[in-house]
This record gives structure tokens, sequence and C-alpha cells, in this order.
């Protein structure tokens, strides 16, 4: 029988191999942490290899990516479907073992990591999921959400800011369900920490709530089983388990240095390491009884049978919660959501006043909320400007989390990345508010939504320089440019409440997708009759006024300025005799997801002006060459909304001015 010892070198030396024919990556991670990943997997970690997707499974989060061959080696030798070829191929083109860990990519990664810190925050993401659906499902006698969230993350996560906002708010929900290691092996990129990273880490996360068991040495197998011990033994707060490693152990010329990070050790320094460590053994060679202390399909199988059972008698005793709970780890909406864009938009319609679409998204929220279980999300402090809260809806506290609302506080980035977590767990559709301006905070947690594939919705209000005299600090010119560039990431800034309602309707049934809503501050007309049978807003731009005679302009726009177009449009048409057509377009990625036919037939031939409170840059793929834009010169400036939209030149005015001017030269 191998000894631990033997197991861990098994993870070392694949890593070392890997990177190695890559002559690309980071051995020194996976050489430091292997113990304590030895530990864990095969003594605690509750996983069925040949089921990477049960979904009672403890999640296991790498949240410093870069050591991505630790896990690989894991999923490996455990007995996932990640065959020797696959580590052979550490990094190349068309692998199941690219640099960062890709979740959908490789089976047995629950989270694309890379970006340091965000895995530690979608891992409490996970745990506050698991810890909702717990409360919400579990009856007594039958724990059938019952699992816990462990997190690997260095130095370099726990610099990062958003660790402080995810981990404050861990520490705040009590998730006692969450383990994270701290691989405090005091290097990064630029050489020893303590030139730059001094905190007293057990301290900071002792005041925010945690159970921290300090000073374990990281290659003492019974150090790390007995903090474990101490980790789990209670249940009131997450853990921080603070390991001191040596990066790169086992290699005698670098280990504890930089030179064990990020780079290939090379073949005369891994022969070293070989002799050190007693793995006298070839490249990528794993003897069968290494593999044979590894495998973990048997227990994964029975801990998964054990759980079918559990859940069976829990649908025998609870038939009703069984099947709401197996709705929503299915990801599918329930039957009575199939009429509540109808409804919210015929209760919303009933008025007739303009109503800015973050109202708008309110009283949509306020018809679809209580019918969805799974839609759990809220505000970053913003709750009352960001119009998030629907009515009856209950907050989720420290001391009770059985509702759907969460004040999020001001952590804009944790919360996004949060969110992110909660997704990936599954049985919950998470949504988060804020300020669009805010958006830039959020940043790297949108992109990986957007990069994992995620369901995920941001409701980003106050939209433009219609906040007004907030100033330019608050209002957002390039922000709907830098995310409309995100690639697989739908971004609808609706005009009225249909284009809301719609729009709404578009993120909730779209499983694969991430969704922002940009809504306004400011009131807006409604600019559509009736919703209909056929979601507009799904082909992404469309006629909204269309002329009788042949088209002589189309007035382009986006929001709030679709109003100003249609407007511009009365006005061309009853004082000049010009046959103008306006076009609305909440959704620019669906807009270019349309054939080639249905796109010329809403464009048209004749000149195009944009019309959009915001920067220019993407405009011109739509209003072409000959094209015009009224938007958004710089920034803004603080003073009441209509003065700014008078100062910048988005007015009917303009668009009228510059309308006449096109028209003369296409006659001239």
């Amino acid at each position: 029988m191998p000894t631990r010892f033997e197991l861990a070198n098994a993870i070392r030396a694949l890593s070392m191999d890997a990177v190695q024919k890559a002559n690309s990556g980071h051995p020194g991670m996976p050489m430091g942490m292997a113990d304590i990943a030895e530990v864990l997997w095969n003594d605690y970690l509750h996983h069925n290899p040949s089921d990477p997707h049960w979904f009672n499974r403890d999640r296991f989060v790498l949240s410093n990516g870069h050591g991505s061959m630790l896990l690989y080696s894991l999923l490996h030798l455990t007995g996932y479907d990640l065959p020797l070829e696959e580590i052979k191929n550490f990094r190349q083109f068309h692998s199941k073992t690219p640099g960062h860990p890709e979740v959908g990519h490789t089976p047995g990664v629950e989270t694309t990591t890379g970006p340091l810190g965000q895995g530690l925050a979608m891992g409490v993401g996970m745990a506050l999921a698991e810890k909702l659906l717990a409360a919400q499902y579990n009856r007594d006698g039958l724990p059938v959400i019952d699992h816990y969230t462990y997190v690997f993350a260095g130095d370099g996560c726990l610099m990062e800011g958003v660790s402080h906002e995810a981990s404050s708010l861990a520490g705040t929900f009590g998730l006692g369900k969450l383990i994270v290691f701290y691989d405090d092996n005091s290097i990064s990129i630029d050489g020893e920490v303590r030139g730059w990273f001094r905190d007293d880490t057990a301290a900071r996360f002792e005041a925010y709530g945690w159970e921290v068991v300090r000073n374990v040495n990281g290659h003492d197998p019974n150090e790390v089983r007995k903090a474990i011990e101490t980790a789990r033994s209670q249940t009131a707060h997450p853990t921080l388990i603070c390991c001191k490693t040596v990066i790169g152990f086992g290699a005698p010329n670098k280990q504890g240095t930089a030179k064990a990070h990020g780079a290939a050790l090379g073949e005369d320094e891994i022969k070293l390491a070989r002799d050190k460590l007693g793995w006298h053994h070839g490249p990528f060679e794993v003897p069968q009884e290494i593999y044979a202390g590894w495998d973990a399909r048997a227990r994964g199988k029975q801990q998964q049978t054990a759980w079918n059972e559990l859940f069976a008698a829990y649908a025998r005793q609870h038939p009703e919660a069984a099947a709401e709970l197996k709705r929503r780890i299915a990801g599918e909406l329930p039957q009575e959501w199939a009429g509540a864009i109808a409804e919210a938009i015929a209760k919303a319609a009933a008025g007739d006043k303009p109503v800015a679409t973050r109202k708008s998204s309110e009283a949509v929220l306020n018809v679809i909320a209580p019918k969805l279980p799974d839609f759990v999300g809220g505000s970053a402090d913003l709750t009352e400007s960001n119009n998030t809260l629907w009515h009856g809806a209950k907050h989720i506290t420290p001391g009770e989390v059985s509702g759907q609302y969460i004040s999020w506080g001001v952590r804009e980035f944790g919360m996004s990345a949060a969110l992110n977590g909660m997704a990936l767990h599954g049985g919950i559709i998470p949504f988060g508010g804020t300020f669009l301006v805010f958006s830039d905070y959020c940043r790297n947690a949108i992109r990986l939504s957007a990069l994992m594939r995620r369901r995920v919705i941001y409701v980003l209000t106050h939209d433009s320089i219609g906040l007004g005299e907030d100033g330019p600090t608050h209002q957002p010119v390039e922000h709907l440019a830098m995310l409309r560039a995100t690639p697989g990431l739908q971004v609808f800034r609706p005009a009225d409440i249909i284009e809301t309602a719609e729009a709404w309707e578009l993120a909730l049934a779209s499983a694969s997708a991430p969704s922002v809503l940009v809504l306004s501050r400011q009131a807006l007309p409604m600019l559509r009759a009736e919703h209909g049978a056929e979601n507009r807003t799904a082909r992404g731009a469309y006629l909204l006024r269309e002329p009788a005679g042949e088209r002589e302009l189309t007035l382009l726009a986006t929001g709030s300025e679709a109003q100003i177009a249609h407007e511009a449009a009365d006005c061309l048409s009853a004082a000049y005799g010009l046959a103008v057509a306006v076009v609305s377009m909440p959704s620019w990625e669906l807009f270019e997801a349309q054939d080639d036919a249905y796109r010329a037939a809403v464009l048209g031939r004749a000149p195009r002006i944009g019309i959009e409170a915001a920067g220019r840059l993407g405009w011109d793929r739509w209003i072409g060459e000959r094209g015009a834009f009224i938007g958004m010169p710089g920034f803004g400036a603080s003073a009441p909304a209509d003065d700014l939209y008078r100062h910048f030149g988005i007015t009917v005015d303009a668009v009228i001015e510059q309308a006449l001017r096109m028209v003369r030269e296409k006659r001239a």
C-alpha cells in the first residue's frame, strides 16, 4: 500500500512532467500543495468521478488556478475521464488540460479560475447556494442538500480586493460549510511577498467572523487532517486553514523561490527532484499501486448510491418538494412562468404616465419573482435606486436564509463573483444590481459569467447622463461599448416597459448565457402599444416606425433615446414631408445573430443616424460610412438631466438638424 507521501508525489511528478513537456506552466503550487490535496481528496471529498455532475457532491475550487496541474493530476488519478494523454497535452490546442481550469471543458472542473481571488469569491457563492437550498428543502432525517465547498487559495488570492469583499460576506452569513486552505508559501511572481504583503491574514479572517486554524504544516498529513477535523467540527462559521508550505517542494535548487512559480523546472532540476522525492519512475509513469491508492470511483459510486436512496425516501415523503428540487437542479423554469411576462406587461401598461425602465423592471419583478422560487439576488446597497426589491420579498439575513432577497452591501465585485458561484452550484437563478457605471467594479466577474456561459442576470441602472446631478463620476459613457464587446454577454437597453419585460423574459430563458439589463433613471413614455405574440426584443432590433413610402432616412436608437428618435421622426414627417423609419435596438448581440435579409430590411438603404447617450464606439457597424452619430463626445457633467441633454446636443432639434443636412447632401 503506497504511503501518503508517495501518493502526493504522483501529483508532483505529473505536474513537473506536464509543465516541462509544455515548456509552460506553474509547477510550484502543485508541488507545494500536493500533501494537502492528498488528504482532502482521499479522506474527505465526496465526489463521483463517474458522474461529475452528481448534485450533492462536495465542490472543490482551485482559486489559485495557475496551479491547474494540481487539479488535472487529481482528476486523472482519481478516475475522471481525463486520460494520461490529456496530461501529456497540457496547455496544447484542443486538449482538456488548458493553462487554467475551465468549467465545461474538463470533466470535474467546477469553475473557471485564474483571475486570482475570484475562485474564493465563487466558492462563497457556492456555499451560500448550498445553505439556501438546504434551508428550503431539507427535512428532519432527510438532508438531501448536504455538502461542503473546499477552496484552495494562495497569497495572490488574498491580496486581491475581491477576496476581502467575499470573505466578509461569508463571515456575515455564517457559511460554515465553506473551508478555505490558504497556501502560505510566501512567494509570488516577484519573489518573497514580505516586501509587499504583511497582513496578519489570520487576524483579518477572524475579524470577518471566520474560524481560523493557524500554523498548519502543509507537508504533514496528520496536521492537515487535524485541521480539517477542526473545521468540520462546527458549521456556524466558515474556516480558513493556514497551511505553511514550500513552493516547488522537492526541487532542491528552486523550491522556496520564485523560480519554481511560473516556469518549467528544467530536465536537470526534475531529475534531482525525482531523486530527492524518491520517485524512481520515468516521465508520466505512474505505478498501478499508486493509481489504485487514488482511485475514487468505487467510493464515489457508493456515496452517490446512498444519496440516491436518501432522495428516493425524500420523494416518497415529500413528492412536491422533490419534484420542485429536481426541476431547479435541471435548470428548468416552472410551468407558472409561461404567462408571467404577458401578465407583467398588462399590469404595467395600464398606466398612462412615463415610467423609468428601472421602475418598469420593478413592475416586472413584482409579477415574475413570486413565480420563481429559484430567483435569488439583490443589490449592492442600491436597492431603492436599482428597484430590485419586489412586494413581499423576504430578505436573506445571517439568521434567516429562507428568503430570496440579498442585500449584498457595497461589494459590487464580490457580489458578481458570488453570483457566478451560485449559478455554477445550480438550483438558483442569481441576479445582482448596481449602477451601470459601477460595472467597472464588476467587470472581470461579468467576463467570467460570459466565459463560463452561466445564467447570471445583472441589473444595471442609471444608464446615462440622464441620471443628472451626480455628475460624471456616476454617468456612464464607455460602459455600453465595453459590455457589448464581451463575447457571449447579452446586453439589453430597453426603451420602455414592454421592451423591459421582453428583456427579462429573454434573460431568464437564456440558460447558457448571462444578461445585462441597462435601465434608465429618468421616466420614459411607452413607445409600443402592445406586446403581441412575438417577443420583438428577441430580434435585437426592429422597426418601431416604418414610413408608407420609400425610406429617406433611418433613425437608430436604444433606451431613452428611442423617444428622441420617435419625436424627431414625427417632426421630420409632419414639417418636412420626409419618409423616416425609426429602429429600436435593445440588443445589438441578438440583432447581429439575425440573418442577413432581416438585418438588411431593418437597416434599409437610406442614410442612418445613430442616437445614444454614450460613446460612439461600435455604432459605425450599424450606421455605415455615410451615417452620423448623436451621442457623448466625452465625459458628462453635474446638472439636471434635461440641461445635460441640451448641452451635449442629444435632442430632437439636433436630430432634425442632422437629418436635414444628410437629406440635402443625398439629394444634391
